[in-house]
Order: structure tokens, then sequence, then C-alpha cells
């Protein structure tokens, strides 16, 4: 069990393109190693890096789980700064009784709400942390009080959002981009407004979509849930959009690089996978990687529905993809997985273990399928050929029947 600080209060695309065929594709996952473990390589500048006080906000959700273990293997002290509402600490599939039970013997714990910020001040001030990573933070105003207390802290790395760059007919994005202040991300692009405002030396990590074990956006597990159920695969639009998506632990690994890495100095990085892929790709992909048969799409379009508050697709309908060219030539971060590989290693740990974080909702789907039932019957007519049940084509005299 963690310690506890006692504180009151508290188509698959290359980086240019190609179309993904799952039978052009094979998988050595039986290769995989069975806990994660990042390659030494690329940990050098973490490795090397004087053990450090380090300050986790958030830690025991998705990014923060697989960050927090990579952080103490390379020596340091992490502190896990939550609201206690989650467990602490949780073993892992595949991670071994040693592996869990050193981990939670070191991890420390500061229970708290980041909202109150005169305790965030005070708490953080009485442990004079070297180094924080902020995992979970939104909004400025929350990253500010942090600053104040900690007038000597080393290094702010931030977790913001590819989300923050304006919407642009000229693809991948790129660090120096346009941003979109009226973003759904506004928040996190003000928070690096700030950064870049204080007197902080702080790194900006930018992830497209992130996907992996314990994920808890409907990602993968949308299309897992629908491959489990043998059901179509409703896409908007013709399936063809390019999109991206960065194994969390690939994202973990690029958070321990920009660790006292001088190179990695009040910058921002795009962080995700090598390649990008379409929709329609990307649904055949998380077939590959369950080992289900290629899957049924169904196409539609999203405008000829009112899904109400539901979300139909768990991506934006639009091409989203960003170079990942300067933390790999700067950082020397290239991604371990590729996406069928990463998406085994998903269903593998996750969701074909029959862990998932939301139930399976196929009510989008069925109004979509609906639909288009409909929509294949009304373009037929009566078949009157004598003896004849069936329908004929709308469109010319072949018998449908």
């Amino acid at each position: 069990m963690a310690a506890t600080v006692s504180l009151k209060s508290s188509l698959l695309l290359p980086s240019p393109i190609s179309d993904f065929s799952g039978a052009s594709l094979s998988i050595s996952s039986q290769t995989r190693r069975r806990s994660w473990q990042p390659r030494g390589a690329r940990m050098q500048v973490a490795a090397s890096a004087d053990s450090k006080n380090i300050l986790v906000m958030g830690g025991t959700r998705f990014i923060g789980v697989f960050l927090s273990r990579l952080l103490v293997k390379e020596g340091h002290q992490v502190t896990l700064f939550t609201r206690g509402k989650a467990p602490i600490t949780q073993q892992l599939p595949g991670e071994s009784d040693a592996e869990y039970a050193e981990f939670s013997s070191k991890v420390l714990h500061l229970k708290g709400d980041r909202q109150d910020f005169d305790f965030v001040k005070t708490s953080l001030s009485a442990k004079g942390f070297d180094v924080v990573y902020d995992i979970n933070g939104r909004e400025a105003v929350e990253v500010a009080p942090i600053l104040d207390a900690l007038p000597n802290l080393e290094q702010y790395i931030y977790c913001s959002s590819a989300g923050v760059y304006l919407k642009s007919d000229l693809l991948p994005h790129f660090e120096t981009d346009a941003v979109d202040p009226k973003s759904r991300h506004k928040g996190k692009l003000e928070t690096e407004s700030l950064l870049e405002s204080r007197d902080v030396n702080w790194t900006s990590i930018r992830p497209v979509y992130i996907y992996g074990p314990l994920n808890y956006n409907p990602v993968e597990e949308w299309f897992f849930h629908r491959l489990k159920a043998g059901r179509p695969i409703p896409v908007p639009g013709a399936g063809n959009q390019i999109t991206q998506l960065g194994h969390v632990k690939d994202l973990a690994t690029a958070f321990g690089l920009v660790l006292g890495n001088p190179k990695a100095s009040k910058q921002v990085f795009n962080i995700s996978g090598a390649k990008y892929v379409t929709f329609d790709g990307l649904a055949r992909a998380c077939a590959k990687a369950g080992g289900f048969p290629e899957p049924e799409i169904v196409h539609y379009n999203p405008k000829d529905f009112d899904f109400g508050k539901k979300k139909a697709f768990p991506f934006r309908d639009q091409h989203f993809f960003a170079s990942i060219e300067k933390a790999t030539s700067e950082l020397g971060c290239t991604p371990e997985y590729d996406l069928v590989e990463g998406l085994t290693d998903s269903y593998n740990l996750d969701f074909g273990r029959g862990t998932f974080r939301k139930e399976a909702d196929f009510t989008t789907d069925d109004m979509i399928l609906g639909k288009k039932l409909v929509s294949v019957w009304a373009s037929r007519r009566p078949c009157k050929a004598d003896g004849c049940l069936g329908v004929m084509s709308a469109v010319d005299d072949r018998h449908g029947c």
C-alpha cells in the first residue's frame, strides 16, 4: 500500500500515407514483454539525471499510472497528488507481485483537491518538490498556485493536447502552427501561456489521441464493444478521414525523456504514433488486434441524424494528425508500438480480460442502422412478375428477389 503524506484538507498511414489492410500485417504479440519496461536507450536522459523529488498531479488513471511506474524505476521519489477517491495504486495486468510490491512501497500520496488553492500552496511549499508533472490540469488558474508554492522548481512538465491547434487544410500539425483560442482545450492553451510568462523552466507535451490499457476515453474500447457483439461498425462519411493514435506507454516514455533535458526547456512537443490511419483502417486494425473477423463497416452522413447529446463516434469527424518529427529529432523519442501491436497490447491487457470503463451503448448505432435498412427498402419497388413475391430495383427492371 502506498505511503501517505499526512496533511489536512486534502488505411495504416506512415507519416506520409498508405491504407491499412488487415491481411497484409502480421503481429508477433507473443514476443511482447510480459510487463512493460521502457527501452533503456530511450531513457538515458532520465537515468543519468540525479534523483528528483517529483510531484505528479493525478497519477491514478491511465497516463499517470504508467508514468509514475517509469519514474519510480528510474530512482526518483514520486508523490501522487489526488483527491483520494480512487485507490492510490493497483496492480496492473502483466505486472508481477514483486514489481507491484516494489512500486507501491515507494510511491507516496498527498491527498487534497487542487481547486483548494490555499491547501495547494501550503502543502506543496512544505514539501519543496523539484519537478512537477501536471497530468490532469485543465485551467491556468489551477497551475498558478503550484508555481507560487514552488519558487525553486526545476521543471514543470505539462500534459497539454494537440486539440489546441486551429483546424487547417494543411496537415500534419506542427508545434509552430496556429492555435485555436476558442477550442474546448483553451484552458490548456492558456496554461501554456501562463508557463511561458512565468520565470519557470517548463515543457509541454501535446498528445493526439491516446490509447492503451486502462484508457478511460472510449477510443479503442468503442470498436472492441462492437466487434465483440458481432455488430456492424458505423463510421461517419466515407471512412477515409485520417487520424492518429499514440500508445500510452510511448507517451509515458516521452514524458520521461523531457525530465532534466536541456533540449526540452521551454519547448512544446507533439507526441503520438509514427503512422496515421483512416477511420476504416482503424476499425480493421481493432479487429486484427482482437482476433475478430473482418468487420462490416457502415458509412453514414451525420447530418441525417439528431443524436441529441449522445456521441455516435469517438473521433472528431475530420482529418486530425500531428508531426512528431521534433520529438524524434530533439529527444530521440521514437514510438515503440505500431498501431496494431499497440491495440493488441491494449486488448490483451484490458478489454480481452473482460475489463472496460464504459458499458456498451448501441443506441446511436441502431438509429444509423435502422435508417440504412429503411433506405435500402425504400429504393426498391414491388416485383409484379407472375408468382414473384420479391422486389425490383428502383432504377431498372432487374429482379431483386
